[in-house]
C-alpha cells in the first residue's frame, strides 16, 4: 500500500493492532458499525498527524462528522458542537494550509510539512486565552442542559487550542492533545456508566489516542530540531 511505504515498524504495527482490537470489541461489545468506522478513521487521522503528513485531514473530514452524530446522541452537546461546527469544516482549511507550507525535502519520507515552536509570549497567550473561553463555555453548557459540562468543556476549549496550533504547524499543538484525551477518556467513562450505551470504541479511540499524541509530540520535536537545524 502507498500510503504506508514510508512508515516505520512501529507505526505499521500500531494501526494493525488498534485495527484488529476494534474489529474485535465490534462483535464482542455489539458495538455500532458507526462507532467502528469513527475509530478506525480517527486513528488514521492522527497517526498522519504525528507524522506531519496532510492526508490526515481526509480521514479528519470522516470521523469528525461521525463521532458528532454519535456524541449528540448521549447529550454531549460541547462535542457534538465541536466537531459538526469547528473540525468538520477545518479539514478543508487544514488541506490548504499545510500544501501552503510543505517542506522543501520530501523525497518521499519523512514530514511533508514545516514545524514551528511557540515562544514564550505565545505560551502566555495561549494560556490566558484558555481560561477566559473554557469559563464562558462551562456555563453556556450547563444553561443548554448539557452533560458533565466542566470535562466537556475543557476538552472543547483544549480541542480548538490544539487544532488551531495544528493548523500553523506548532509541535506543542502535542501537548494539547494530550490533555484533551485525558479528558475525553474521563468523558466517555463517566458518560457509559452514568446513561450505559455499547459505544465502548470511543474509549478505545481515546485511549489510541492518547498514546499517539505522546508519540506525536516526540516525532515533531525530533523532525523540527532537524528542521531547525538545516535552516541553520
Amino acid at each position: 500500500m502507498n500510503m504506508l511505504k514510508d512508515w516505520t515498524m512501529f507505526e505499521k504495527v500500531w494501526i494493525a493492532v488498534f485495527a484488529a482490537t476494534n474489529v474485535y470489541l465490534f462483535f464482542a461489545w455489539q458495538d455500532s458499525l458507526l462507532g467502528l468506522v469513527t475509530s478506525i478513521t480517527g486513528m488514521f487521522c492522527v497517526v498522519l498527524a504525528a507524522k506531519g503528513r496532510i492526508s490526515t485531514y481526509y480521514f479528519g473530514i470522516i470521523q469528525t462528522a461521525t463521532y458528532a452524530y454519535i456524541s449528540y446522541g448521549y447529550g454531549l452537546y460541547g462535542e457534538t458542537m465541536l466537531n459538526a461546527l469547528f473540525y468538520f469544516p477545518v479539514q478543508f482549511i487544514g488541506i490548504y494550509l499545510w500544501n501552503k507550507h510543505k517542506s522543501h525535502r520530501m523525497n518521499g519520507k519523512g514530514a511533508e510539512v514545516e514545524m514551528k515552536g511557540l515562544t514564550r509570549r505565545g505560551w502566555l497567550y495561549v494560556t490566558i486565552s484558555f481560561t477566559l473561553v473554557f469559563v464562558f463555555y462551562s456555563f453556556l453548557l450547563k444553561g443548554i442542559g448539557g452533560s458533565s459540562i466542566w470535562i466537556d468543556s475543557a476538552t472543547t476549549i483544549l480541542s480548538i487550542v490544539a487544532q488551531v496550533l495544528m493548523l500553523q504547524r506548532y509541535k506543542e499543538q502535542w501537548l494539547f492533545w494530550i490533555l484533551v484525551n485525558v479528558l475525553s477518556i474521563l468523558l466517555w467513562l463517566t458518560t457509559l456508566i452514568t446513561q450505559g450505551g455499547n459505544d465502548v470504541l470511543m474509549l478505545v479511540m481515546w485511549s489510541a489516542f492518547l498514546i499517539n499524541s505522546i508519540y506525536g509530540y516526540i516525532n515533531w520535536t525530533k523532525v523540527y530540531k532537524k528542521q531547525i537545524g538545516r535552516a541553520a
